[in-house]
């Protein structure tokens, strides 16, 4: 991957030329344009107005979908920017079934957990490996595991996994911990996760059907505190999805 630019070398007063983004959702506005919600490499994510894409010999809406590489030109003083140029910026594969969905649940953790105009490069790069975890369908599980965990510490809810503070002890493979969100973990004979579970999580390296399992039910609850019980709307699909399977 090359070095990335800096903010001030892609902007000429009011424009922006050619910054990497993904696109994470649009909505229709009036007749022939689109809003879309953008991730954007060095400015975060932002919301863009696409005039006039959505006309009958316009190319541009075929490119304004998620998941794609994009380089994007826009311009504007408002929060709301304007469109000037699209372009995919490499080869990519698409995801499909499963994956698909699984890649609008990222997309939906992104816009809950990052304020607009707040710059996280390093999510911008999470993201983009998450996608090709993604396309390996075996490793679905873990990649979205992995991404949520390292969401959480790029956006200051990191968590202590390896070291149990109320014992003050290192975590133990072998043993059982309750967690809470704000401590980490607790030794417990009851406790729902195993300490191999944690330390697998803290080194991402998911593999295990087990870890997986547990990893999932731990990332859900953290998920749930840090949005006060919001509900997730593509959670809520892949969940029907798999049922259906």
């Amino acid at each position: 991957m090359n070095a990335p630019c800096k903010a001030w070398d892609l902007m000429t007063d009011n424009a922006v030329y050619l910054q990497p983004a993904f696109i994470l959702q649009q909505r229709k506005f009036r007749e022939t344009s689109l809003i879309i919600d953008v991730l954007t490499r060095d400015f975060g994510r932002i919301t863009i107005l696409a005039k006039g894409v959505r006309k009958a010999k316009s190319k541009t809406a075929g490119l304004l979908q998620p998941f794609m590489p994009l380089s994007l030109s826009y311009f504007g003083k408002t929060e709301l920017k304007t469109l000037t140029t699209v372009e995919i910026s490499k080869s990519f594969e698409h995801l499909q079934g499963l994956a698909l969905y699984c890649g609008f649940y990222v997309n939906e953790l992104i816009t809950c957990f990052l304020h607009k105009y707040d710059p996280h490069p390093e999510v911008f790069e999470l993201y983009e490996e998450c996608l090709i975890r993604l396309f390996n369908a075996p490793e679905i599980e873990a990649a979205l595991r992995i991404f949520e965990v390292d969401l959480m510490a790029a956006v200051g809810y990191g968590l202590q996994l390896d070291y149990d503070a109320h014992n003050n002890k290192e975590v133990q493979q072998l043993s059982k911990y309750h967690y809470n969100v704000e401590q980490g973990p607790v030794e417990a004979a009851k406790g729902a996760y195993s300490g191999k579970t944690l330390l697998a999580l803290n080194s991402r390296e998911l593999s295990d059907s087990q870890i997986l399992q547990e990893a999932k039910i731990l990332m859900r609850t953290v998920i749930s505190v840090y949005l006060h019980g919001k509900p997730l709307k593509s959670r809520a699909v892949i969940n029907q999805i798999i049922h259906h399977l």
